[in-house]
């Protein structure tokens, strides 16, 4: 890989042309974050999760930003683009299912999941929403592709008081306007994945594959 990430890679358990899902964690967090939350995918993956480039103590971050919900344009573009590069070179490096290829993250992974989403169109199969939100340079200046194909699961904390509960609502009205299929659910918590909302995204996960 040419990519500049640092990143954990989990082959699938078959060879073969196969489906992979690519993980984005949230702010202070590291690349085996979200590695417990796929423990249990319901089908045979690649599963790719990338180290943000940012050094944020106790761990990484993806980009800078004056205040929550307020990414540095400059450096949230230029993430957004290696990601994409990162992604379009594991398709032929990994030799990965084109029609099959999901993005996940939380909280700063889920701005960046949203924000590859626009720019990726039907290029992806699903992307996973958890906690976050659509920065509005994304909804007013990005190029946006057909999304008509693309799955979406959005979730949020009804008692989220770090990204509130009516950016996730945003993001989902968002994303179905521009005509992505989308499955928003809420859940009793804050900023967090609940059990429930692990077993809901599994379930999705297993719909979404057929």
């Amino acid at each position: 890989m040419k990519s500049p990430y640092i990143f954990t890679h989990i082959a699938p358990k078959e060879t073969g042309e196969k489906p992979a899902i690519f993980l984005l964690h949230g702010l202070g967090s590291n690349e085996q974050d979200l590695l417990q939350l796929v423990g249990n995918m319901p089908f045979d993956c690649h599963i790719f999760s990338l180290r943000g480039p940012i050094t944020h103590p106790p761990g990484y971050a993806f980009y800078t930003f004056e205040e929550e919900g307020l990414p540095n344009q400059d450096v949230f573009d230029q993430v957004v683009q290696f990601t994409k590069q990162f992604i379009e070179e594991a398709v032929v490096e990994f030799s990965l299912k084109k029609e099959a290829l999901y993005v996940m993250g939380f909280n700063q992974g889920a701005a960046l999941v949203q924000a590859l989403t626009v720019i990726m169109g039907n290029t992806l199969h699903g992307a996973v929403v958890l906690s976050g939100f659509v920065p509005q340079f994304v909804v007013e200046e990005y190029c946006k592709l057909p999304l008509g194909n693309v799955k979406m699961f959005i979730a949020h904390g009804e008692y989220d008081y770090v990204y509130p509960l009516a950016w996730g609502k945003a993001s989902a009205e968002f994303f179905e306007e521009y005509g992505a299929q989308i499955t928003f659910k809420t859940y009793a918590d804050g900023h967090g994945v609940t059990a429930e909302e692990l077993n809901d995204l599994m379930a999705w996960f297993s719909e979404v594959s057929k």
